[in-house]
């Protein structure tokens, strides 16, 4: 019997492309929209890698040792399959389910548990993770990365603080511009070594390092309404997203969360955070254009077809002239 991971509570993770879902660049986009209008972007940092500036270290969040998180407790039937790929299914839906490279042991140990015990139903420890896309018709998808399971042979681990499809969110509670329903935002923790890796990384692995996750939320008497960003309203007038740590239940019929117990009083400063800035992120995007547009060239230029966007003009001259019916 495979032992039971030791369960990490620190919600963000290194960056990782094992596994991730085919449609992981739109969250991005995304995040490149709700950027561009947050008002929490400071505008005085060139590298945009800090929330706030030097002055705001010792704030009372930090005192508090509130952090941004999101962990919690999902159960279902694991698949695998011969991509190396795998699901879990919550109920009636079927959600991606990866891993990073650091918890490819605890990947494993899972795999073996699976096949030793023939039970495909497990209690998983995730980090939840949203991908929201430009389109706000177009439905958000959920996805869960492992970071352990857990048989109940241990005590101290956060799989003992919650129960089934419950989770820890610890974030901004906020509107972003494409989804409807508020989000509670989760941001990449400030500490010195990430804040050294940034100032090295290219800007790529450094937008991708910092993105956060933004999980919606019903929340029917929240004490705080959700911050909405106003173009109109001036910067005195704006205000800001409270910090909020709540605890919150999954639900898969709505692939969304539901509030269920604060778990502390609402900040109105949030722990110190690390954030992509609006030149890095636009940088990345103007790679991705000018490498889409090489690849269709390139896709020209060998006789392959690229992709034709628009109706195809129909061609009359091709088309068999109507024969007139005898007049009786």
């Amino acid at each position: 019997m495979a032992s039971t991971e030791t369960i990490s509570t620190e919600a963000t993770t290194e960056p990782t492309e094992v596994n991730t879902p085919p449609d992981s660049e739109q969250v991005q986009t995304s995040e490149q929209i709700q950027t561009e209008q947050h008002p929490t972007d400071d505008q005085s940092q060139a590298d945009g890698q800090l929330q706030s500036d030097e002055k705001k270290q010792k704030d009372d969040s930090e005192h508090s040792g509130a952090i941004f998180q999101a962990v919690g407790v999902i159960i279902g039937k694991i698949a695998f399959n011969d991509e190396n790929k795998s699901t879990i299914v919550i109920g009636n839906k079927e959600y991606p389910l990866f891993y990073a490279p650091k918890k490819q042991r605890a990947f494993d140990a899972l795999k073996k548990e699976i096949e030793a015990t023939g039970e495909h139903v497990q209690r998983l420890v995730v980090y939840p993770k949203v991908i929201h896309f430009p389109k706000k018709e177009q439905p958000h998808q959920v996805c869960f990365q492992l970071v352990g399971f857990d048989k109940g042979r241990q005590a101290e681990v956060i799989s003992k603080e919650l129960q089934d499809m419950e989770f820890k969110l610890c974030g901004l509670w906020q509107f972003i511009p494409v989804c409807c329903t508020p989000c509670i935002s989760v941001f990449r923790n400030f500490t010195k070594e990430r804040l050294d890796y940034i100032k090295q990384a290219e800007p790529a692995k450094k937008v991708k390092f910092m993105k956060a996750s933004h999980l919606p939320l019903f929340w029917k008497d929240a004490p705080f309404p959700p911050f909405r960003f106003n173009p109109k309203a001036t910067k005195e007038e704006q205000g800001h997203p409270v910090f909020v740590q709540i605890k919150a239940k999954f639900l898969p019929q709505r692939d969304a969360f539901a509030f269920d117990t604060l778990l502390a009083l609402p900040e109105q400063k949030p722990p110190r955070f690390l954030k992509a800035s609006k030149q890095d992120k636009s940088s990345v995007q103007a790679e991705k254009k000018a490498a889409q547009k090489a690849a269709y060239k390139e896709a020209g230029a060998s006789g392959g077809k690229p992709p034709y966007k628009g109706k195809p003009k129909s061609n009359f001259k091709d088309k068999p002239k109507p024969q007139l019916k005898p007049q009786q």
